[in-house]
């Protein structure tokens, strides 16, 4: 049932939708992988799997002889994730809690640690890095996917309503996001980067890496669907918290409706450019 708080994340209702995602980044979550695991790890989590598409690519990084664990608090999202990887193992967990239970079900420290998007859905998230610092073993990388920069996708003016409705999207997503972390239980400021919450966490050697993330143009079937899904994802999103005004509304109705001639489904010149970034904290030998 969705939730009546317009800023309340309902997990299960978004499987599809995380699944989907999973599928269309499956290359950037191959290359990170492999630039995350050293010769001899044996042991990598990905808290937060979401689709299961860090989980996966940790797996073929770690090889036959290591294991990688998918970890979630939803359990529509773990039978959803387990379907897609029945090999692998996965578990319940909670961020915002401790994870002694998860530590104990892993058996043995992490040589990497996965987080992406989920640390900012903890109340707490200086003491999530910190939790999540914990499950490392000597040596071992806590990774933590998280900002990086708003997707670019229309050009500035579309012919309906007024200019800049990607801009006033980003907008909108931001307030919706302060709304979010504002109800959270037991939510913390963390008036500070990434970068700075991993040392705070007792890791070093503490770095950033920005991948750029672009598909060539004019966009393919495919390519153009999954737009239009992540757009309409979006509107749905904020629709509820009142955070669009009610003439971006109606331009965004018109743009996302297949029986309407100004459907972005027919343009060709939509583009697909993002950029990810991913913060590294190592557990001193």
């Amino acid at each position: 049932m969705t939730s009546e708080d317009p800023y309340a994340v309902v997990w299960a209702e978004h499987t599809g939708h995380l699944g989907a995602v999973a599928g269309e980044e499956a290359g950037w979550y191959a290359t990170v992988a492999t630039e995350l695991v050293r010769p001899g790890d044996r042991l990598a989590v990905d808290v937060g799997c979401g689709g299961a598409g860090m989980t996966v690519a940790l797996a073929a990084a770690l090889g036959p002889d290591g294991r990688a664990v998918g970890v979630d608090m939803e359990p529509a999202i773990l039978a959803a994730a387990k379907e897609r990887a029945p090999r692998l193992d996965f578990l319940q967990a909670d961020l915002d809690g401790d994870l002694a239970d998860l530590r104990a079900a892993l058996g043995a420290p992490a040589d990497v640690v996965w987080a992406s998007a989920s640390v900012h859905h903890a109340g707490d998230q200086q003491a999530a890095v910190a939790t999540l610092a914990t499950l490392l073993a000597q040596g071992g990388r806590l990774a933590l996917a998280e900002g990086g920069l708003p997707p670019r996708h229309l050009p500035w003016d579309v012919g309906v309503g007024e200019p800049g409705l990607e801009i006033r999207l980003d907008a909108a997503q931001d307030r919706w996001f302060a709304g979010m972390r504002a109800g959270l239980p037991g939510s913390v400021p963390m008036p500070y980067g990434w970068t700075e919450a991993l040392r705070r966490a007792g890791l070093s050697a503490v770095t950033s890496r920005t991948t750029l993330m672009e598909r060539p143009v004019p966009l393919s079937e495919a390519s153009l669907a999954r737009l239009l899904d992540r757009l309409a994802h979006r509107v749905d999103r904020l629709r509820p918290a009142g955070l669009l005004a009610e003439a971006d509304l109606a331009a965004w109705a018109r743009l996302l409706d297949p029986d309407d001639e100004a459907w972005l489904g027919r343009r060709e010149d939509l583009y697909w450019l993002d950029a990810r970034t991913v913060h590294v904290g190592t557990r001193a030998e």
